[in-house]
């Protein structure tokens, strides 16, 4: 494992922090997209700033850390660093569930965009992210014996 903290510290990683625990060292970044249920237009520019604190807030309650978020009229983007001990659904489902509910008691606009108490819709992407490229891994791998 040492070996491989060496050969990730030396290729694109030199700019992020690695992360350690008792057990574990760790460098974990995802990148989430949620989009509005239907697929509806209804975000702007004042809802951006809103739903980055919200989102910042849940992820500082799950030791994560919200790196960036930004986003277009019927969707949000996320970068997130989290620790292992995260179980990714759990804090999906936690920023979708808070971002919803605090953006909809906040802006009056988002309250009659639906007739039920959603935001969101119930899918989501989540891509890993960071880190050396897959195939300078994939290489490294590979010559491992002799």
């Amino acid at each position: 494992m040492f070996a491989m903290l060496l050969f990730l510290r030396s290729t694109s990683m030199q700019k992020h922090k690695i992360n350690r625990s008792r057990h574990a060292a760790f460098l974990l970044h995802v990148h989430l997209v949620f989009v509005t249920k239907y697929r509806r237009k209804i975000l702007g520019e004042s809802h951006y700033a809103a739903f980055h604190q919200y989102a910042a807030e849940v992820c500082r309650d799950f030791g994560a850390e919200l790196k960036e978020s930004n986003g277009d009229v019927d969707h949000v983007h996320m970068l997130i660093e989290y620790p292992p001990t995260v179980q990714l659904s759990v804090l999906v489902n936690s920023l979708k569930a808070v971002t919803s509910r605090r953006l909809r008691n906040e802006f009056i606009d988002l309250r009659g965009a639906y007739e039920k108490a959603v935001l969101w819709s119930r899918s989501y992407f989540a891509g890993s992210c960071g880190g050396a490229p897959l195939e300078v891994v994939k290489q490294y791998i590979q010559h491992q014996r002799g």
